[in-house]
């Protein structure tokens, strides 16, 4: 038995995102790089289009948690209203405000079609642990990065939230104008439907996740052109949409699949 430590324990506090006034969610997030998390929750949630209607965005710490009050574009004030009547009453993420199944993949755009050097996919993966500070100091924290082509990881964002640790890497991304075909994304949970579909909506073109994904996480990286590995782990990796687009695979343990057959 070990005893824990306060210090060795993960942050997780409620931030509240306003918009324009409006409060529009309190998550339960790990309070840093809350800049980058407002901006990749606007994206991704389809709040805003790109990072330039944004106007300001100011970060205050309250008694009870966090408060990001965002300062955006008129325009998108009426999308926010709209989303928050078709929110009355429901829970969960990934699906809030959507009328239907329908609409949710109505509203994606097609991602860009990206290649994935397999060794430097593994060298990302395999280099990332390093970069995860909150995670070597507590084992609570989730990541999730950007690596350029040649697997050198280039932003990695950390968060006791999978979801949370996704926008806040889209937001750090769209601040530094990335290039989306570029690269690809890691991540260090399951590859659920809605990190398939923030990833879409970030305009990523590729992502790949140490564990694997969910039947309907895969349904929407083939409609929505996503590039998707799952299980990436050592030398062995399974392709679950576009296994083409694998590149250099001689040297690995490489499954092909998807969510309508087996291996």
């Amino acid at each position: 038995m070990h005893l824990g430590h306060s210090a060795e324990l993960a942050d997780e506090v409620p931030v509240a995102l306003v918009f324009n006034g409006i409060s529009h969610a309190v998550m339960m997030a790990t309070p840093m790089h809350l800049e980058d998390f407002a901006l990749g929750f606007a994206l991704t949630e389809g709040l805003i289009d790109h990072a330039q209607q944004i106007y300001g965005l100011e970060v205050i710490e309250q008694a009870l948690g966090m408060e990001v009050q965002i300062d955006m574009a008129a325009q998108c004030e009426a999308r926010l209203k709209e989303r928050r009547r078709q929110m009355a009453g429901r829970t969960g993420c990934g699906l809030c405000g959507a009328d239907s199944l329908a609409q949710v993949k109505l509203s994606l755009p097609q991602a860009p079609s990206v290649n994935v050097d397999v060794p430097a996919m593994q060298r990302a993966h395999a280099g990332l642990r390093a970069l995860q500070p909150l995670k070597l100091q507590t084992g609570a924290t989730h990541a999730a990065a950007w690596s350029d082509v040649q697997g050198r990881i280039q932003i990695v964002r950390e968060d006791v939230g999978r979801h949370n640790a996704l926008d806040k890497l889209i937001g750090a991304m769209s601040k530094a104008h990335v290039s989306a075909g570029e690269g690809f994304v890691c991540i260090t949970s399951r590859a659920s439907f809605e990190m398939v579909q923030k990833t879409i909506k970030g305009g990523a073109g590729a992502l790949t996740a140490v564990s694997a994904p969910t039947r309907m996480a895969v349904d929407m990286a083939l409609s929505h052109n996503l590039t998707l590995a799952g299980q990436v782990r050592g030398d062995s990796f399974t392709a679950y949409s576009h296994p083409e687009r694998f590149l250099n695979t001689a040297s690995a343990d490489c499954t092909e699949t998807s969510s309508h057959g087996h291996p």
